[in-house]
């Protein structure tokens, strides 16, 4: 039986979805934390002051590509569970610094896995039965669907930007590891995130921050492409439930059941900021929407059935798109102090992801 308090190492635990794992494991767990984040420019300690000071976390700032230091701190910590979160992340990023994405999704999980397959080598049988580690992918890695039809656990990979490219490659080698190494691993792909703490590059956030700053709201192409949105503490609790109780081998898709096209999530973020702090001419901030030139290999529709996830684990969404988007837009007005540093630091919302590769 597994241990009910779990040691577990979270990559990448300064970022937007990392950091909501941490908290939600300090908050609502008894599991003691190791974080590991390279603090690149989408990490960001002040999404875990909230925590920081629990007995029962420890943060340290260490690169996933340096397979001595990540060993030396899993033999130091010993973990039972090691969720591997750290990645690049932004398409358009990609898109123009491709280098960067495979440096970091495919080289620091092949480092990952190399110091993860040593460490567990060295533990006890009953320590070796208790392991897991846990890869979170992505549902960009299957490429791009129709009007119908989704992606689950049997869809081929059809990866089509230098980032699903580079989690694709990640998510073969996590199951290479398993079916050659007997390492015990788990993989989620999820759909797109947002929630608080985003970092705001990222579609939602950045139009609730050029809706507050009066500036152009840029939609890319006609607005037409779908994703389905997943609320980010959702999206936690799916990946406990997966490297809690999951079956080791297995991959598990994560969806929040929520498909709307790029064009309706703006006009949603427009109406509710229209209701909470309307512009003081009383003009809709919908007015501020700008179409621009599509990002070059936009995938046309994304949407996951879950169904696996939710009949083997019992997960289920507990936000709707309409709740999570209005706590997210509320969240964004209570903390301009959070995204404010962010744009006179790290990023100004200028456009990325324009096919200046290099």
């Amino acid at each position: 039986m597994r241990p009910l308090d779990l040691k577990i190492l979270v990559t990448g635990g300064a970022g937007f979805i990392g950091s909501a794992l941490v908290r939600n494991l300090i908050n609502a767990s008894g599991h003691q934390i190791l974080n590991i984040d390279a603090l690149t420019y989408a990490g960001n300690l002040s999404s875990l002051r909230p925590v920081a000071d629990s007995n029962r976390y420890r943060f340290v700032e260490a690169n996933v590509c340096d397979t001595d230091r990540v060993l030396a701190l899993m033999h130091e910590f010993r973990p039972n569970v090691i969720t591997h979160l750290a990645a690049e992340s932004h398409v358009d990023r990609s898109i123009d610094s491709p280098s960067d994405f495979i440096q970091t999704n495919v080289v620091g999980t092949f480092s990952m896995l190399r110091a993860s397959l040593e460490y567990w080598r060295g533990l006890d049988t009953s320590e070796q039965e208790n392991f897991r580690f846990h890869h979170i992918s992505t549902d960009e890695v299957f490429g791009a669907l129709g009007e119908e039809g989704f992606f689950t656990e049997e869809t081929a990979y059809d990866p089509r930007s230098p980032y699903s490219a580079s989690k694709a490659g990640s998510d073969h080698l996590v199951s290479a590891w398993h079916h050659t190494y007997g390492l015990p691993t788990v993989i989620t792909n999820c759909s797109n995130n947002y929630g608080p703490y985003h970092f705001p590059e990222k579609l939602i956030p950045l139009i609730i921050i050029k809706c507050i700053s009066g500036q152009p709201l840029p939609v890319y192409g006609n607005g037409e492409n779908v994703r389905d949105w997943l609320y980010v503490d959702d999206h936690v609790r799916a990946l406990r439930a997966v490297f809690e109780r999951g079956t080791i081998g297995e991959c598990y898709m994560v969806g929040g059941r929520s498909e709307r096209n790029n064009l309706t999530v703006v006009h949603t973020i427009c109406d509710i900021l229209d209701s909470l702090e309307p512009r003081s001419d009383g003009v809709s901030y919908r007015e501020q929407i700008a179409f621009v030139a599509d990002r070059p290999g936009h995938d046309f529709r994304y949407a996951i059935d879950a169904s696996k996830l939710e009949q083997e684990l019992g997960w289920r969404p507990l936000e709707s798109f309409e709740s999570g988007i209005e706590k997210t837009v509320r969240w964004y007005l209570d903390n301009r102090d959070w995204w404010t540093s962010i744009q006179n630091g790290t990023y100004r919302g200028e456009r990325l992801g324009i096919a200046n590769a290099q």
